[in-house]
């Protein structure tokens, strides 16, 4: 008898405070004008918390929606790039914070492959019976990592986190067929240099982003294009089997470049750039949530996704949909505002790093 891992619970995390184009304009040499038409980028949501906090308020979400008693999950994966800490790690904290007292728990860091990836391999642990319930998470906090004087990168990120539970059954649903690579050659264009290579006794307040552009969507093209592909052939489906297309949400040009690709009419391709940016790993499974919201995602669909970040990792996956497109419980726990705008989170940041640039002399 066969088993897949079926999708029975989701749910999201946005922050609350807004940061629009036109408020990056006040203090970057940047218009709401270039920031659409370059990236389709109208406004993303800046944290006032961590990321495993986000994260946990995902799980719940996610939780609620499965209506799934935490200490039913055997496992937590938390993809990131942006964890609190080195040691310990993300998951463990939301393993604390909802009470799944018997879950493994671990981070993955694929960038903004992550959920991807974690979707592929926990897929694989309930098919082969080593786990049953799996609880992933995409979380990130990407604006306190950003150099918010470089307007290329700044504008691209967002913060916010989703997430999904998997359990075990013996229905054709979840993942049915998935790919994930890595082009290692081009790991430098998209980099942050802060790690355990990094001087810390050095440190002058400046985290520098490598983020080469037109490579990295010269690449990425490649790269989910010959993924698609591949969980095609693996599938035996075709275009014509696809009932909707979830991408990673990078850049909207890159997603209509997929949607052509992939035959999928804009009425049927999810996009939520214009809101949130580039969430990194938690794209994904925050563009899922809202395409279940939205009716776009509807009982048995076959859905195609593909994703890319830094390494340079790459995926996609095709997915079909179980029955149930509601929530068995509410599932729209909403993180508190702390009273702060977006502003007033990123203005100080801002400040900081210019005058480090100009302490350095650059």
């Amino acid at each position: 008898m066969k088993i897949y891992a079926e999708i029975t619970g989701w749910g999201k995390c946005l922050p609350p405070a807004i940061m629009t184009n036109d408020d990056l304009a006040t203090f970057l040499d940047t218009s709401d004008e270039w920031i659409r038409t370059r990236t389709g980028i109208e406004e993303r949501r800046v944290s006032h918390v961590g990321t495993s906090h986000l994260a946990t308020v995902a799980a719940r979400n996610a939780l609620a929606a499965a209506d799934l008693d935490p200490n039913e999950l055997d496992l937590i994966i938390v993809g990131t790039c942006t964890a609190d800490e080195i040691i310990p790690n993300v998951a463990s904290a939301v393993q604390r914070d909802i009470g799944a007292k018997y879950a493994a728990a671990f981070d993955l860091n694929a960038a903004c492959s992550s959920f991807l990836y974690g979707m592929h391999y926990a897929t694989q642990a309930i098919r082969t019976g080593v786990h049953k319930k799996v609880l992933i998470i995409g979380a990130e906090r990407l604006t306190r990592i950003l150099d918010w004087t470089q307007r290329e990168s700044a504008v691209l990120f967002g913060d916010g986190a989703g997430a999904m539970v998997l359990e075990a059954t013996t229905e054709e649903v979840g993942l049915l067929a998935s790919h994930v690579t890595c082009d290692a050659d081009a790991r430098d264009v998209l980099a942050l240099e802060f790690g355990m290579s990094f001087d810390r006794f050095g440190f002058d307040g400046i985290m520098p982003f490598n983020f080469v552009g037109q490579e990295i969507f010269k690449r990425a093209v490649k790269g989910m294009s010959l993924a698609v592909e591949k969980v095609f052939a693996e599938t035996g489906l075709t275009t014509a089997d696809i009932d909707s297309l979830i991408p990673h949400q990078a850049n909207k040009r890159l997603i209509d470049f997929l949607a052509k690709m992939c035959h999928v009419p804009e009425e049927k391709t999810v996009i939520n750039i214009q809101k949130y940016g580039n969430t990194s790993s938690a794209t994904l499974p925050i563009a899922f949530c809202e395409a279940v919201e939205q009716g776009i995602v509807k009982p048995g669909d076959t859905i195609v996704s593909a994703v890319f970040g830094g390494g340079l990792t790459c995926g996609a996956g095709i997915i079909r949909w179980g029955q149930r497109v509601t929530p068995k419980r509410d599932n729209t726990m909403q993180l508190p505002s702390n009273g702060q705008s977006a502003l007033d989170l990123i203005l100080p940041l801002h400040l900081q790093t210019k005058a480090a640039w100009e302490k350095r002399g650059e």
